[in-house]
């Protein structure tokens, strides 16, 4: 049966504080889990005004005491920014503090530009050759290695799964050679999905945390009652999207009626491109979009995000999202 999970950014939305975005990523949590949504992540993401969750595993311990058993985890953490070490220590005091509840998605990106890149001051010299040498480092932490010649507390011997993300074919063939968990960022980057999805479960190999492929994908759902609300709803990400691309990010907006049309062409075009794997509308409209999107890739989990400004209408369009979840998947949970 397929799983439901939910993405947070952590929106600071305009007029409103860091302290309120916390707040709101809390009681968020909260409702995703009374909903049944299987587990709840949030990004590492830096010099971004918009986004309050660069101190990641400090906003996992807030979410974590804020809800009882939906897992919590970094949807990732950028493994360059850090040294292994400390992720293993961060992440270790997660799982003590919440025991068999934690994940570790692990990116290669920056989660920043160069000029952040620069100030965090991690040596960011070895590229992507380090990545996987630092993949390995962590997992030897948790492990307890003595190899290392130095044990990581908090982190020695906890329970904590490392997946694999990305948006390239670069992510699945390192999961698939790894034998870990593979999340694609289908939600902003959808162009490489299917090659990627053949080419990780085709290459898999068998370890010692997995022993079958395992696949999540991204999934943007602006949903409601009603058609033209759900429209008005996805306008606030469709301006951070048009604002991302201009160079001129910052504070998720209030909802624009008729944005989208207002729009020129290339900035329409730009937007059916990154936002192809989305569903806006009703329920209905979500359980036929979908049924089309597991018919098509047959993932094992759906991590499904969308920035909408007021909370109780995100809060809405979870809850129909996972009502729509429900309806497409009761015929397979019967069997």
């Amino acid at each position: 049966m397929t799983r439901f999970s939910l993405l947070d950014l952590v929106p600071v939305r305009g007029g409103d504080s860091v302290a309120s975005a916390l707040a709101n990523a809390a009681d968020l949590a909260a409702h995703a889990e009374r909903l049944g949504y299987h587990r709840y992540w949030v990004a590492e993401h830096h010099g971004m005004a918009g986004i309050a969750s660069a101190a990641t595993a400090v906003v996992l311990a807030h979410i974590g005491h804020a809800t009882a058993s939906i897992r919590i985890g970094a949807g990732g953490i950028m493994l360059p920014n850090h040294a292994p070490l400390l992720i293993a220590e961060q992440f270790g005091t997660l799982a003590a503090l919440f025991p068999g509840r934690i994940d570790l998605g692990l990116g290669r990106a920056p989660g920043s530009d160069q000029r952040v890149a620069q100030a965090i001051r991690r040596n960011l010299s070895g590229g992507s050759d380090q990545f996987p040498r630092d993949i390995m480092e962590l997992a030897a932490y948790f492990a307890g290695d003595e190899r290392l010649n130095i044990q990581a507390t908090p982190g020695a011997g906890e329970d904590v799964p490392l997946w694999i993300l990305g948006s390239s074919l670069y992510g699945a063939q390192l999961a698939a050679m790894l034998g870990l968990p593979y999340a694609f960022a289908s939600h902003f980057a959808p162009a490489a999905l299917d090659e990627a999805i053949e080419i990780y479960r085709r290459d898999f190999r068998p370890s010692a945390q997995l022993k079958y492929p395992y696949v999540m994908a991204g999934y943007n759902v602006f949903a409601a009652d009603d058609a033209q609300e759900a429209r008005l709803l996805a306008s606030s990400m469709q301006q951070s999207f048009v604002r991302l691309r201009t160079g001129t990010p910052g504070k998720l907006q209030p909802p624009v009626p008729g944005y989208y049309e207002s729009l020129p062409p290339q900035a329409q075009a730009m937007l059916a491109d990154v936002l192809s794997v989305s569903s806006i509308g009703t329920q209905a409209d979500v359980e036929r979009d979908l049924s089309a999107f597991l018919r098509r890739t047959q993932v094992d989990e759906v991590i499904l995000t969308g920035q909408i400004f007021d909370l109780e209408a995100r809060k809405r369009s979870f809850a129909i999202a996972m009502a729509a979840a429900q309806a497409i998947t009761a015929p397979v949970a019967a069997l």
